[in-house]
């Protein structure tokens, strides 16, 4: 039986009592977004978002289709819808779109100058899609562990961001699995401009 802990005779805080101990309620909900991730085969997309989810990634294989994850953290939930990087794919991702709250781009800092120039270009088409040019973008440099990889500042002058996304929301990290919590920092940031997003939205 529970027993309450109050004075008798004291209406007031008899009725506090009972609502801290029954009316707590649940939590409020966390908001969810919409997000897309694209990136070319190899780029770590699917480990990443494994790793995240606290999955181990020692099993992922590349993604062939499409697959969706929900992404818990503190202050929000991201549905991410991961899109395959192949070169047969890559012409569909448009129509996956669709929907969409943010973008989140994987690249591989240290792949090749021919593979580095594609995901520029596809970065690129991305950004001026008009399905996605007014979303947040998080793009990710990942593979920063590894000796040949490129540093931010490089990729920045290389994709020539700079000028391509003046005047839009986005964000460039550097990441690699090693380091969780730049990786969790670099989704905040994302989580950040999602927000702001949708209070501008409000106060249209």
């Amino acid at each position: 039986m529970l027993h309450l802990n109050c004075a008798s005779g004291h209406k007031s805080r008899m009725t506090t009592c009972f609502r801290a101990l029954c009316c707590k309620g649940p939590p409020p909900a966390r908001p969810e977004y919409d997000l897309v991730c694209i990136g070319l085969t190899g780029s770590g997309k699917s480990s990443l978002l494994s790793k995240l989810c606290s999955e181990s990634p020692d099993n992922v294989v590349s993604t062939t289709g499409f697959s969706i994850k929900a992404v818990p953290f503190q202050n929000a939930i991201l549905n991410v819808k991961e899109l395959g990087g192949a070169d047969n794919i890559r012409k569909y991702w448009s129509r996956y779109y669709q929907g969409s709250q943010g973008v989140i781009f994987v690249l591989d800092s240290a792949s090749s100058e021919d593979d580095l120039e594609t995901a520029r270009n596809e970065l690129h088409s991305a950004l001026q899609h008009p399905q996605l040019c007014t979303l947040p973008f998080l793009i990710l440099a990942n593979h920063q562990d590894k000796p040949a990889a490129r540093s931010v500042q490089e990729i920045k002058k290389y994709f020539e961001l700079e000028p391509l996304a003046r005047g839009k929301r986005w964000i460039l990290q550097p990441c690699s699995l090693d380091d969780m919590n730049a990786l969790k920092d670099s989704f905040s940031q994302l989580i950040n401009l999602l927000e702001e997003k949708d209070l501008e939205a409000v106060r249209m």
